[in-house]
């Protein structure tokens, strides 16, 4: 039975799902679930705001799990552990946003609590008077007496979840507008690619005129983990001008890789040489890499639309930066970011190693490699997929081992099914 706004009903289950629903169709907007961890009526950090950018709390309490259908409605998940609930968070703000539209326009709009461990539906609100509002508190858990409830709440925000979360005291990275955003960097030379809420609400739209998109909503910075590996661009409003990725690098303090565990010394030497490197794929079929190795620094206004700056040696402030031109995402289906030792260590087991993709319109990306334990010269970093209607980030950190006589390009074509022909080069 569905609660009135403003009721509340115990929770006596310790893990949660919480679904919230619409009944999806032609014309209605998608729907994000996310969640806020509050102490005293505020986030304490960005991390405690979990959404589609940032799927995981660091205690591991919140989860965005994603969406799903059943029965004929939409659902978007989110899973929470009332035990690991850090004891200073007070509240979990449950919100939905609508991107392509307002609430008004999406029907059958709930949300309810499931007890993970049963499946049992402990409590649901259904959401019958929505109008303009782009985003909406819908519920929260709150502690009370040392137990958990959950407070039917009902309240919209007509500023998009951009608003609900600055009041909840997330920090928010304004876009910058046209006039004031940086021009795009003129291409370098280079040589031919190798082959290889306060304000009154808006009036609603008129019966059938094209809905606003949603403002996206970035935070200062987005880390990518194990557990939250992925992050969309198009989310963030980041899918124009140039991206920048940066590797950085330095030496571990004390080593711990393979050859210890071996038990044999592994070349460690002051001329250590990285190259950040990209396979890439066009949507017209063609494909190709760009690395220093050959002299295939790629290019940023025609094709691949991907261009490496140079050769650093020093790993150090600036490091390795390769730009993609995502002026040009229509053209890319997919990119995959690796870094190949080329001479000064036989493994990355003694590195330190740091990635970051700067959007010229969205926060930074960043991710660390963690430790690597074989005897890897090749790893992949990131994959940039273009699916269509989003343009996703991958974390993949993923070590790669060669085979005998096979070099670490065509170890990363192997890994990932590029398909290309290899032949040796220098630089």
């Amino acid at each position: 039975m569905s609660m009135l706004k403003g009721a509340n009903t115990p929770v006596p289950a310790q893990r949660v799902r919480i679904e919230l629903g619409w009944r999806a169709g032609p014309g209605i907007p998608d729907i994000d679930a996310s969640a806020l961890l509050l102490a005293s009526g505020k986030v304490r950090s960005d991390a405690d705001f979990v959404f589609y950018n940032q799927p995981s709390h660091p205690s591991g309490a919140v989860r965005h799990e994603g969406k799903a259908t059943a029965g004929g409605d939409a659902l978007d998940r989110i899973a929470v552990d009332l035990q690991r609930v850090e004891p200073e968070i007070e509240r979990v703000v449950l919100a939905a946003s609508a991107d392509g539209g307002s609430f008004g326009r999406v029907p059958g709009l709930f949300i309810r609590v499931l007890d993970s461990a049963s499946g049992a539906e402990l409590a649901r609100y259904d959401s019958q008077d929505a109008t303009v509002e782009t985003a909406f508190v819908l519920g929260e858990l709150y502690r009370r007496q040392g137990a958990w409830k959950f407070r039917a709440v009902g309240q919209g925000y007509s500023s998009g979840l951009e608003g609900l979360a600055m009041d909840f005291g997330i920090t928010v990275d304004q876009p910058q507008s046209p006039a004031a955003a940086a021009p795009m960097a003129a291409p370098a030379p280079a040589p031919p690619v190798a082959t290889a809420a306060s304000a009154a609400p808006p009036p609603p739209p008129a019966p059938g005129a094209p809905a606003a998109p949603a403002a996206p909503v970035r935070l200062t910075k987005v880390t990518l983990t194990k557990d939250a590996p992925s992050v969309s661009l198009t989310k963030q409003g980041g899918t124009a001008g140039a991206m920048r990725v940066n590797l950085s690098w330095q030496m571990r303090k004390q080593f711990r890789g393979w050859g210890a565990k071996l038990g044999r010394a592994v070349a460690m030497h002051s001329d250590l040489d990285l190259d950040l490197c990209a396979l890439y794929e066009l949507t017209d079929g063609r494909k190709g890499v760009v690395q220093a190795l050959g002299n295939a620094f790629g290019a940023l206004h025609r094709p691949p639309y991907i261009h490496l700056d140079g050769d650093d040696r020093t790993g150090g402030t600036s490091g390795e930066n390769l730009t993609v031109n995502l002026d040009h995402k229509d053209k890319l289906r997919r990119v995959l970011i690796f870094v190949t030792i080329y001479e000064g260590a036989r493994s990355f087991a003694d590195l330190d190693a740091h990635v970051t993709l700067q959007p010229q319109h969205g926060a930074p990306i960043d991710f660390s490699l963690g430790e690597c334990t074989v005897p890897s010269p090749v790893c992949a970093l990131a994959l940039i997929t273009n699916t269509g209607s989003d343009l996703v980030v991958q974390r993949e950190a993923r070590f790669l081992v060669p085979d005998r006589g096979v070099s670490p390009q065509r170890t990363v074509d192997y890994a990932y099914g590029w398909g290309m022909n290899w032949t040796p080069g220098r630089k």
